[in-house]
């Protein structure tokens, strides 16, 4: 099913090579259990409207990219429902990972394949899961983006931070301009920050320097593939060992004998924290990353209680809470504040909305226990 890449002229490419998407699409969402499960993960979801994040990550990039130039990195559980999501995605732009194994192999996988076919190619890379309400915002940035890449430096996107926001990574930038067009302006990047604690983010939205790390990316396949020999010469040997074989009869047997020995690693940390020539680019684009209920409840409409309501609620006195129902019955709610319900067939979840995070463990305890509600 999954045959060889095959390139086709870009007109929105610009000089030198062409603009290639790359959506890495893994994961299965734990925090918006039992909504998300494990064969049906987050990004398959149609959360806000009647099309899913998988797909409306693709519709705002094909303004950027062709169909023919979007590659969707998944594993093969969920290959299927993603062709059957994006019919015009040519098959064999779904490439298949044997297992999940970070977004470090899975980017420099895809980077090696496209390199093949064009050494000067610009890739971007766009998490499967996240809400964008500013396309425009969004192209504008990319194309910025894309601008840099083809001077030979990784590049990414860092959003403006509206909080002191505690869930998300940051990136330091400086005043040093790498470039300015028409779309916007790049500066040299500082330093990735991990998950800081409360005090430090407010420091951060503060200092007006920091920007929230949304995992875009854009890269010149020679200049991610000449950081990965500096960095992860062993995650670049692997993947070309598997890129060279992609197109023969010995890619499975390749394949999945030398991915499990990749280091399992993301691209942040991997590759870009370390990179000589690393760009940021700020942006503002009405940007989530879905990442919990709570975060969920604060993009679906609300109420003037406050409530984000999906489904049949009957409410007494209940104010600031989220209400997900996805079996048709009533959900009753008297004199409750800040709670969490989400209402599946198998499976409800009643939670105080500030520790939405928490539902990961109830995702573990799934797992130890081996329970169906998991999948």
């Amino acid at each position: 099913m999954f045959d060889s890449i095959t390139p086709q002229p870009n007109a929105r490419s610009g000089s030198g090579g062409a603009f290639w998407a790359v959506i890495p699409a893994g994961g299965a969402g734990t925090r918006l259990w039992p909504l998300s499960r494990a064969t049906r993960p987050k990004f398959l979801l149609p959360l806000f409207g009647n099309r899913s994040l998988l797909q409306q990550t693709f519709d705002r990039l094909l303004p950027l990219a062709d169909a023919d130039h979007i590659l969707v990195v998944c594993g093969p559980a969920h290959a299927a429902a993603i062709a059957r999501q994006l019919p015009d995605l040519p098959a064999a732009n779904i490439v298949v990972e044997p297992s999940p194994n970070g977004t470090g192999p899975a980017l420099a996988l895809a980077t090696a394949l496209i390199a093949r076919d064009d050494p000067r190619a610009i890739v971007g890379s766009f998490a499967a899961d996240h809400d964008v309400t500013d396309r425009d915002a969004f192209a504008a940035a990319v194309r910025t983006a894309i601008a840099v890449a083809r001077k030979g430096e990784l590049v990414t996107v860092g959003l403006t931070p509206t909080r002191p926001e505690t869930g998300y990574g940051y990136i330091e930038r400086t005043d040093q301009i790498v470039l300015t067009s028409g779309h916007g302006t790049a500066y040299r990047a500082a330093r990735f920050i991990e998950k800081p604690d409360r005090a430090h983010a407010e420091q951060y939205l503060e200092a007006g320097t920091f920007l929230w790390n949304a995992a875009m990316f854009a890269w010149r396949v020679d200049a991610l593939l000449g950081e990965l020999e500096r960095q992860q010469p062993e995650l670049l040997a692997g993947v070309r060992r598997i890129a060279d074989a992609w197109d023969r009869p010995q890619r499975e047997i390749v394949t999945t004998s030398v991915w499990p020995t990749l280091p399992n690693v993301t691209i942040d940390i991997g590759v870009m924290e370390g990179a000589r020539a690393l760009a940021v680019i700020p942006a503002e684009m009405g940007w989530s990353d879905v990442g919990d209920w709570n975060g969920l409840g604060e993009l679906i409409e609300q109420d003037g209680l406050g409530n984000s309501v999906r489904g049949d609620l009957l409410r007494i006195d209940t104010t600031n809470s989220v209400i997900w129902s996805e079996t048709g019955r009533m959900v009753a709610m008297v004199g409750l504040d800040n709670i969490i319900v989400v209402d599946t067939e198998d499976a409800l979840l009643i939670i105080d909305r500030g520790k939405s995070q928490d539902v990961r463990k109830v995702v573990d305890q799934l797992k130890a226990t081996m329970r169906g509600e998991l999948s």
